[in-house]
């Protein structure tokens, strides 16, 4: 068998088959290393989502408030968010999936795009907003926040609405769109963000991996089959005897058969 093409061929690819299930074995072993340390880690925290008792997601008491945030994932960031196990489910609330953590994310930077932010202006503010140019001769405010143009500005609170814009919507050199961008954008939310991108990217990619686990399992599968087919179709050819001489019963045939063709 083994001196013939086709046997060694079919050796050839058992052993290739079999190197693909070890690379898949290997590769498992990774990827449950890291859904058992992504699990630890969710757990660790202890962040769930907000369900109530009809298996509805909230948000400050209301499913509106969450419909809201769904809408941001879907249809501004447009996202596929998957619904039930691996998902977001009421019954495993607790942020360890891709889906969970975008919306976890969604609704981090929803409340930051809709909210507002009190900036503090004292005299000395004001003075150097005065000589800088940023506020007229006479404190007079002509920037960016509606609610405030041609008021003269005096020390005291001033509300600024975010109305939906992101850290780079602002104007950084406005008296009070400036300060606000960096209160509503603020390093910690840019970090709960970020924390949540990375949990969304890592279990995004262990699904990666788990989908080249079962690639490799399917290449060794079919290796090894087709090895073994050759390798059965050389034994069977090989267990077939080819006789030395002519058998007497084919001669005869052979020589009536002249006969009656000469006659």
């Amino acid at each position: 068998m083994l001196r013939k093409p086709l046997g060694l061929l079919g050796v050839f690819m058992i052993i290739v088959g079999i190197g693909y299930f070890v690379g898949a074995g290997w590769a498992w072993t990774k990827v449950d290393a890291g859904y058992n340390s992504l699990e630890a880690f969710s757990a660790a925290q202890n962040v769930e989502l907000n369900y109530n008792d009809d298996g509805e997601l909230v948000d400050r008491g209301t499913t509106e408030g969450a419909q809201a945030i769904m809408q941001l994932l879907e249809d501004d960031w447009n996202f596929p968010v998957v619904m039930g196990a691996g998902g977001l489910d009421p019954n495993d609330p607790v942020v360890n999936n891709q889906s969970e953590y975008m919306y976890q994310m969604a609704t981090i930077v929803y409340h930051v795009l809709h909210g507002e932010q009190t900036v503090m202006l004292d005299q000395a503010g004001i003075d150097a907003a005065i000589e800088s140019g940023q506020l007229g001769a006479d404190g007079t405010y002509n920037g960016v926040v509606s609610a405030y143009q041609g008021q003269v500005l005096e020390p005291g609170a001033y509300t600024v609405p975010v109305d939906g814009r992101y850290w780079t919507g602002f104007n950084r050199m406005d008296l009070l769109d400036g300060p606000a961008r960096s209160q509503a954008w603020s390093g910690t939310a840019h970090a709960l963000v970020g924390e949540l991108g990375v949990g969304a990217v890592t279990h995004s990619t262990l699904q990666l991996s788990l989908g080249v686990v079962f690639l490799l399992l399917g290449l060794g599968a079919i290796c090894t089959v087709m090895g073994a087919a050759f390798v059965w179709h050389v034994r069977r050819e090989d267990g077939k005897q080819i006789p030395d001489t002519v058998p007497e019963a084919f001669l005869t045939e052979t020589i009536e058969g002249k006969e009656s063709a000469t006659a």
